[in-house]
């Protein structure tokens, strides 16, 4: 099978100084010489490993669609194991306002914001995409750094501004209705879409349909989504956060996802 394995920041384990309950290494082994021993083992055998920042999965006739900020893949299956972030930002009544105007995902919820004034929060790759979904909906865009850098960007269409405002507190009753700044200035909003940091696994679940729960993509004993073709392994379909249980489902994963790579091309 030929494989290409995307990444783009740093995962759980490269940040964990010392192991000692692993399997196999009786003196403790760093986080950061596993991984690095893992990704050379990879190598080995003929897997890509790309330092690329995937900014959307789309179904296609034969499989997926997988955009990076530098190119684009396809693939029949696809495994999601890029851990659990939480990509959610401090912001006051952020978590009372979900489902109320604050959404996760641009392809699920943005067509209710049609003509309406929105706000995307986040200053990467991942949130210029969003606002690409977004952009021949709403009627005006603000694209909300929160302090941070954004990349350039560039559209025909001159109804998107960029703010780099500290953000306070988001307001409103019972809805989105406006944003509060540090520097006491608000921002009307009827919409507001998160898209903070690189998009992880449950981000990428929402927009195909795949089911979640919380922050955790549901998963059988296969480690099969509800949609053909895509397997989730890891920290994203929650229970013990161990490197055990993660390459457990890993291998499974694997081994699942032929199966149905085999199956799709036997017709």
């Amino acid at each position: 099978m030929k494989t290409v394995i995307l990444y783009q920041t740093e995962g759980a384990l490269e940040k964990t100084n010392k192991i000692e309950n692993y399997y196999g290494f009786e003196k403790g082994i760093t986080g950061k010489e596993l991984y690095e021993a893992g990704i050379k083992q990879a190598k080995n055998i003929g897997i890509e490993v790309k330092k690329e920042e995937v900014t959307s999965i789309q179904m296609i006739e034969k499989g997926f669609r997988i955009q990076t900020e530098k190119s684009e893949y396809t693939a029949i299956s696809i495994i999601l194991a890029t851990g659990n972030k939480k990509n959610k930002p401090k912001i006051k009544n952020i978590e009372e306002l979900e489902g109320k105007g604050v959404s996760y995902c641009a392809v699920c919820d943005g067509f209710f914001y049609k003509n309406k004034e929105i706000a995307v929060i986040g200053s990467g790759n991942y949130a210029l995409s969003e606002v690409n979904e977004l952009i021949n909906l709403a009627s005006n865009i603000t694209i909300l750094t929160n302090g941070e850098r954004v990349p350039e960007f560039r559209s025909d269409n001159n109804h998107v501004k960029i703010s780099s405002k500290e953000i306070e507190a988001i307001k409103g009753n019972n809805k989105v209705e406006e944003i509060a700044f540090k520097d006491g200035t608000t921002l009307k909003a009827e919409g507001i879409f998160v898209a903070q940091g690189v998009a992880g696994s449950v981000e990428f679940a929402k927009k195909l349909g795949i089911a979640t729960e919380k922050d955790k993509i549901i998963v059988n004993e296969n480690m099969e989504t509800n949609l053909p073709g895509i397997y989730a392994c890891g920290d994203c379909t929650g229970g013990l956060l161990q490197i055990s249980k993660a390459v457990y489902e890993g291998s499974k994963a694997g081994m699942e996802a032929i199966k149905y790579i085999r199956k799709m091309k036997n017709g």
